[in-house]
């Protein structure tokens, strides 16, 4: 391990981190960090920020907005407290360990950081797969998807999701963390489950997802070319639902895409990590784990881009103005 010796007799320790210096063998903070190690605290706080911020105005519309109240938006809501969740939680852990090392907290710190990653990062994917499912019965059986989809179901779907991601998270601890301490990076070492992991959380939700957003698109071109087809105005005026429809589809398809461009870097390093000889370097895992963990914070932007109702209702909640009267009742549109 490369030293770089000081006047005092402290040593900083390059090769580990800039934020340490390591005196008698014992990692200590430095006194004075390095500028890096400040810039990267103002950054990957502004993130959490930004992520808390972003996903609290989306819970608090859909929760306040009785216009919102329809069985996509309670998915969207499960799936911005699970994002809600990793900025509060996951953020600060993450941020700890890329600021400071494991070297401090050892392996306690490092088994509740990858539980809670674990745990939310499946929620997120299997409410993920629960909204494909719930546009999968809008665009491809319209006529039976409110008897289907009702309030009931989708409160279901959310409990499965969110019990499942946490039994696979205490799994993954149960499983794969039981080494007495982390040394320099907060991955699992269990080779069987870190495999298992990654094929029930990730790759097989995926599998799905695109296979029904895949039928999806096929039932959306023949709708489409159908009402190209057809002048009758009660086929016109169905084909107003089914474009509402449609565009919601996107929209949600656009959240998976950038999902998937988010995760699935970090996913693959993690399956392919014990089949390649050279050590994958600490900033390489935690600079794709940061990307990972961004994705919590994007989807309120997207939201806000492509609905106007969720434009409206974050512009209503960052004025003030549900403070001043009552608007759940407020149109929207």
């Amino acid at each position: 391990m490369e030293r770089a010796g000081t006047a005092n007799g402290t040593y900083t320790v390059n090769d580990i981190h800039p934020c340490y210096e390591i005196d008698n063998a014992t990692y200590i903070f430095t006194s004075n960090p390095s500028i890096i190690c400040v810039l990267l605290y103002i950054f990957l706080g502004s993130l959490s920020v930004v992520t808390i911020g972003g996903n609290l105005l989306v819970i608090i519309s859909i929760i306040y907005f009785k216009q919102l109240h329809i069985p996509t938006n309670y998915l969207i809501l499960s799936l911005a407290v699970a994002d809600l969740l990793v900025g509060v939680v996951v953020f600060p852990f993450s941020m700890a360990f890329s600021v400071t090392s494991c070297w401090y907290y050892e392996g306690l710190f490092c088994k509740v950081r990858g539980s809670f990653d674990v745990t939310l990062s499946t929620s997120s994917i299997l409410n993920l797969c629960c909204i494909s499912i719930d546009r999968h019965y809008a665009v491809c059986q319209p006529l039976t998807y409110r008897s289907k989809i009702n309030d009931r179901v989708t409160g279901i779907m959310i409990l499965v999701s969110w019990a499942v991601a946490a039994l696979i998270g205490i799994g993954i601890i149960i499983a794969g963390f039981n080494q007495g301490k982390c040394e320099e990076s907060c991955l699992i070492d269990a080779l069987i489950s870190t495999t298992l992991a990654c094929i029930f959380s990730f790759y097989i939700p995926v599998i799905i997802m695109l296979s029904i957003y895949l039928k999806i698109f096929l039932v959306a071109q023949r709708q489409a070319n159908s009402i190209q087809n057809t002048t009758c105005q009660s086929t016109k005026s169905g084909a107003t639902v089914s474009k509402i429809e449609r565009k919601a589809t996107k929209t949600l398809a656009i959240v998976l895409g950038v999902f998937l461009l988010c995760w699935t870097p970090y996913f693959l390093c993690i399956i392919f990590q014990p089949l390649i000889s050279d050590v994958t370097p600490i900033a390489v895992i935690e600079t794709l784990n940061w990307l990972a963990l961004s994705n919590s914070m994007l989807n309120p932007f997207i939201y806000a881009f492509f609905y106007s109702w969720f434009r409206s209702a974050f512009r209503i909640i960052i004025s003030g103005k549900i403070f001043q009267g009552d608007f759940a009742n407020s149109k929207l549109l």
